[in-house]
């Protein structure tokens, strides 16, 4: 043995034939086929429950869901007393063949016409009734210092000192305010301060003074001002 594979055998060995190899080529395919028709002819022999998974077809998918159809939106024109309202509800979408004629208005044609009765009564008798006369807004009584309205003084009564507050020496200043009309005229006198017992003094010889109006835009105007009466017994 170790001299036919160290050195040569000087063809001492002897191949295998070479249709050895063909007859186990053949016999290999035939076992094979063999495999492949036997299950053909004889399906009773193969597992029933993998035999009914390959041969049922998979179940089919599901439809899909209905579509829901968007509800249709009819239009509708109200007119009512000659008047076109719009509808409750807006359209998505408004066609051709929904659009509605208005009718002409009825009768002749005037300020009120396609108007309810009671709106046109109003307009109608616009321009029929009496004239309506505007009365100015009453002017406010103006505000006026007692320096300024000092120079407008026509006629002035010296007021009288009374005896017994002359003899008590008692002096001072009594403020009256007053409005003066748009004649000139003395009108709500009244006192703000001063001594008690020169005060009744005081509003006897004011009621009497008179002064030139006051004009405002070359009108005469109610002013309202402060009037002092000094009592002094220097003079």
């Amino acid at each position: 043995m170790f001299e036919d594979s160290l050195m040569e055998s000087s063809n001492r060995i002897k191949a295998k034939s070479k249709y050895w190899s063909i007859l186990t080529f053949l016999f290999n395919c035939g076992a094979l086929i063999a495999l492949i028709i036997w299950p053909l002819l004889h399906p009773e022999a193969l597992p029933k429950q993998i035999m009914a998974e390959l041969m049922v077809a998979p179940p089919a998918p599901p439809p899909p869901p209905p579509r829901s159809q968007a509800p249709k939106v009819q239009t509708r024109t109200e007119i009512l007393t000659g008047l076109v309202q719009a509808p409750s509800r807006i359209p998505k979408a408004i066609k051709p063949d929904q659009e509605v004629a208005i009718p002409p208005p009825m009768g002749v044609v005037g300020p009120g016409a396609g108007l309810p009765d009671s709106i046109s009564s109003v307009i109608g008798s616009i321009g029929t009734g009496p004239a309506v006369t505007v009365k100015p807004p009453p002017r406010k009584t103006l505000r006026i210092s007692s320096g300024v309205m000092a120079g407008n003084l026509l006629e002035k009564t010296v007021p009288q000192y009374p005896p017994i507050p002359k003899i008590s020496r008692i002096q001072g200043t009594v403020v009256l305010q007053a409005t003066i009309s748009t004649a000139g005229l003395i009108q709500n006198l009244r006192v703000i301060s001063g001594p008690p017992m020169l005060q009744q003094a005081a509003l006897d010889a004011v009621r009497s003074w008179r002064y030139k109006p006051y004009l405002l835009n070359g009108e005469p105007v109610e002013v309202e001002t402060t009037i002092n009466v000094v009592f002094s017994l220097g003079g």
